[in-house]
């Protein structure tokens, strides 16, 4: 049993999970998640390398597009030295505090990316709608105001609630149940009454990924509306064509999202085993397939990293 505060009866120590029941298969299930890791950092990391250096990159779309890679790495490396950790080290052991520096990054990442997808969505909807002032209405200054919204956003909510979390006394078990420091799981081993923090996240949820789905899918209903007016059926291809990639980014953001969470409703029953992998699976999936989609699906992303590796190797 980890040693407490007296006078807050809060823990020196959390213990983190690996996969349970897998104890022994660990540093064999590391190899893939390294592997994730690995694409995650090299994909996102050449998507903000090429957007900086090219210049035919320096548009609104791009801009926004690093903003995404950049919290997806940020997401990425919020999570790796804990999962690896106890995979390659078996150290579980995790600070009170360091424990809540994780959750501000993690739950600080993830909402920004709920920003950013927003945005994106807004950005291809002006873009289609008024294409001659689209670069008159998202200039840079006003991409500049929007990035640091984004940031003032995913992190200012935050604080109000790691420190109700920081009132709250543990002296239930200290072992959680993720590779990483997850609110809900810190908050369920309190002994403390928490329908304060249970309604404060319920409203931070509800105001952040909630709200920005329902404006997501806004935007493309006036999308639909902006592409349909168009006379030519070529060019109402050409203008959905530019969506795809977007399309893509909210879906793997949102389904593995919505997936865990049934997961964890409707399948406790399951071996605690799936409930892990799904977990540590899942804040992965956004990091390491959106490099890939825009790679694949936007042309002068793909021109531009062929001309790095064409450059590099001659």
């Amino acid at each position: 049993m980890p040693p407490f505060n007296q006078s807050t009866a809060q823990p020196t120590v959390f213990f983190l999970t690996g996969i349970p029941g897998l104890e022994t298969s660990q540093a064999w299930i590391s190899i893939p998640f390294c592997c994730l890791y690995a694409i995650a950092i090299s994909g996102n990391s050449m998507i903000l390398f090429v957007i900086i250096t090219e210049s035919s990159l320096h548009e609104p779309m791009y801009y926004f597009l690093s903003m995404l890679s950049f919290t997806d790495l940020g997401l990425c490396l919020s999570t790796l030295v804990t999962v690896l950790g106890i995979f390659w080290f078996n150290v579980r052991e995790i600070s009170f505090d360091a424990c809540i520096g994780q959750m501000f990054f993690i739950h600080g990442f993830t909402f920004m990316e709920s920003s950013v997808l927003l945005v994106m969505s807004f950005d291809r909807f002006i873009a289609i709608w008024n294409p001659l002032r689209y670069a008159v209405i998202l200039t840079n200054s006003r991409i500049i105001a929007v990035g640091f919204a984004i940031v003032i956003r995913g992190t200012t909510a935050l604080v109000p609630l790691l420190l109700l979390l920081k009132r709250l006394s543990f002296c239930r078990s200290h072992v959680l149940h993720h590779s990483y420091c997850f609110y809900t799981d810190v908050m369920k081993l309190s002994c403390s009454d928490t329908r304060v923090n249970s309604a404060f996240g319920l409203a931070l949820v509800i105001c952040s990924a909630g709200l920005d789905s329902v404006l997501i899918l806004l935007s493309y209903v006036l999308i639909i509306h902006s592409v349909l007016c168009i006379a030519s059926k070529e060019e109402r291809k050409k203008a959905f064509g530019t969506c795809v990639s977007h399309l893509s980014a909210v879906a793997i953001f949102y389904i593995p999202m919505i997936s865990v969470s049934l997961v964890h409703r409707f399948a406790r029953n399951a071996p605690p085993f799936v409930h892990a992998l799904i977990a540590n699976v899942y804040l992965l999936i956004p990091p390491v397939m959106n490099p890939i989609i825009y790679s694949v699906k936007t042309k002068q992303i793909r021109k531009a990293m062929l001309k790095v590796f064409f450059i590099k190797s001659s």
